[in-house]
This record gives C-alpha cells, structure tokens and sequence, in this order.
C-alpha cells in the first residue's frame, strides 16, 4: 500500500505501526523517525519562512489572531499525483497547522484514481491513541495497533500512578507567543496525568488567544513554553516576548525557576503517539519523577 502522509502527527502514527517504508510522499515538516523519512519524497512546502519572522509576523501572515487566513502550508499536486498514493492521511482540525481537508480532497478528485482520504481530527488523548487503530484499520493493520494503543495506554497509567498524591502545581501552558495563546486540546489532560493543574484551558478544548493579565491574574506555579511548530532553540531566540512583558518576574514561577521550555512539535502540538512521552516528560517538569528513559535537555530546559 502507498502512503502520503500530509499531517507529521500521521506520519509519526505510520512509523509506530511499523509502516514507514510504504510512505511515497510526506510534508516537508514530517521528521521523525529521521532516518525513516528522509528519503519519502516532499509534497508540500511552506508558503513562507516561518524562521525569517517573529511570532507576530507568522500569526498575522497566517489571518492573525482568528486563525482563519491561510495556512502555512502548500500542496504540490504534480508531486502528490506522481505518489500514486492508496491512502492520503490529512486533517481539519486546524487550517494554520497542516493542509486542509478540503483542498486535498480537491486534489484528489482531479487525480481521479479512487485514492482514499483519511481525516484525524483529535481532541483528546483518548481521540488520539484512537486515531492510531482508524489508521491501522485502513492500512490493514488494526490489531497491531490495537496492541500499541495498549501500550501507551499503560504508559500513561504508569505517569498518573507515580505522580499520584503529590501537591498538584498549577500550570500555564503556552502555544503561542504572541499573541499569547494557552495550549488546549490534548495538552490539559497531559498535565493532569503528570500531576499538575492546567489552567487557562479544558481538555479538548479549541482554545482561544489569551491576555497576558489572564496568565497574571492566574498565578502559575509552573509555566510551560512550548510554541506549536518551533524547536526549543527557536523558542528561546523570542523568549523576550515574554520575559519583557510587565509583571513577569512577579510570576510565582519565575520567581521559584519554574519555567520551562519543552520540545513542543515532537511531544505536545502533534496528536501523535509521541504525546505519551509528553505526559512522561511533564512528570519530570512538575515532581523531578522518573516516567520511562530519562528526560534530556533536549525535551526540557529551563526557559
């Protein structure tokens, strides 16, 4: 079966089930496993240079702070036809993050090859780890991922368990810089099962922009930065987009070192199964515990 993979979150879920070496076409942000994608040709591009501009310049570039401009995203459909793919994996969940639905859907038809096209569109945790099994359904391989969901199924268990009974700090998480946006969706519950309390946003929950006088009024214990599509070394090159705004060292967590930057793309913006080592690196973040390997600098550094 032939693969194209327009969501990295997809494209993580292929590699989980064992299925990297049928990908024929991925986007240009799909990049783990490394040495699995490298070669599956591109089929997007990115409409701009999202590291040439600052927070602000992407946002508004993108239809500012409502979202609903363009995305950051284009489709090359002679290199998506040349695929020849049986099963295109996208989503419409979020215009900004990844080709929509509707435009490959679009492409598709003009193929006119009977290609299938699969949408996820996840919540929650439990969303997530379920889109694994529709992915495996499709790709012939649902006990498979019936097993694996399983799996991270324990491993979170294992997070809430060791984290159990502990003081729950009260955490802010960031997923934009500016305008601030508080990080929703499957994000909250990730904090809850590491034991903490997510402020500013519900589980499964399409969040909004905030005010900083929200984050203020709201008094973290913890501050997760974790910016939807920059590395950690990115993040920190606009960390004055926070540190400078009035009020921030007053903060109960910067004044106790509690903010941290975490690896956002590969553990908490992507609905992929790599948010179980998310929850298990929150884990460390909040109670120093230990949930699975131990956490590098590279998944968490203080900010």
């Amino acid at each position: 079966m032939r693969i194209v993979s327009l969501l990295p979150a997809a494209t993580d879920i292929v590699a989980e089930l064992g299925l990297a070496a049928q990908l024929a076409g991925r986007t240009h942000e799909c990049d783990w496993p490394p040495e699995a994608v490298a070669s599956v040709p591109v089929v997007t591009g990115a409409a701009f240079a999202p590291d040439d501009l600052s927070s602000r310049e992407i946002s508004d570039a993108v239809g500012g702070a409502a979202h609903s401009g363009s995305s950051l995203y284009t489709l090359d459909t002679e290199a998506l036809a040349a695929a020849e793919p049986d099963v295109v994996l996208t989503q419409d969940l979020c215009e900004v993050c990844a080709v929509s639905y509707q435009r490959v859907s679009q492409a598709v038809r003009v193929m006119d090859t009977g290609t299938r096209v699969l949408s996820l569109e996840p919540r929650t945790l439990d969303d997530v780890l379920d889109c694994m099994v529709t992915v495996g359904d499709v790709l012939g391989v649902r006990d498979r991922a019936e097993r694996r969901r399983a799996e991270l199924r324990h491993r979170l268990d294992r997070v809430s368990r060791l984290t159990a009974g502990r003081p729950r700090p009260r955490v802010v998480a960031i997923e934009w810089l500016d305008p601030l946006w508080p990080a929703g969706h499957w994000v909250p519950e990730q904090i809850g099962r590491a034991g903490g309390e997510a402020l500013l946003a519900a589980p499964g929950e399409h969040t909004k922009p905030m005010t900083w006088e929200a984050v203020v009024s709201a008094r973290p214990d913890v501050v997760l930065v974790l910016p939807c599509g920059f590395s950690p070394e990115r993040t920190l090159r606009e960390r004055e987009a926070l540190t400078a705004l009035p009020g921030w060292a007053d903060l109960p967590a910067a004044r106790a070192g509690r903010v941290w930057v975490l690896d956002g793309p590969a553990y908490f913006n992507r609905p992929g199964p790599r948010v179980v080592r998310g929850a298990e690196v929150l884990a460390h973040v909040l109670h120093d515990v230990q949930a699975g390997e131990a956490v590098t600098s590279a998944e968490a550094r203080p900010f």
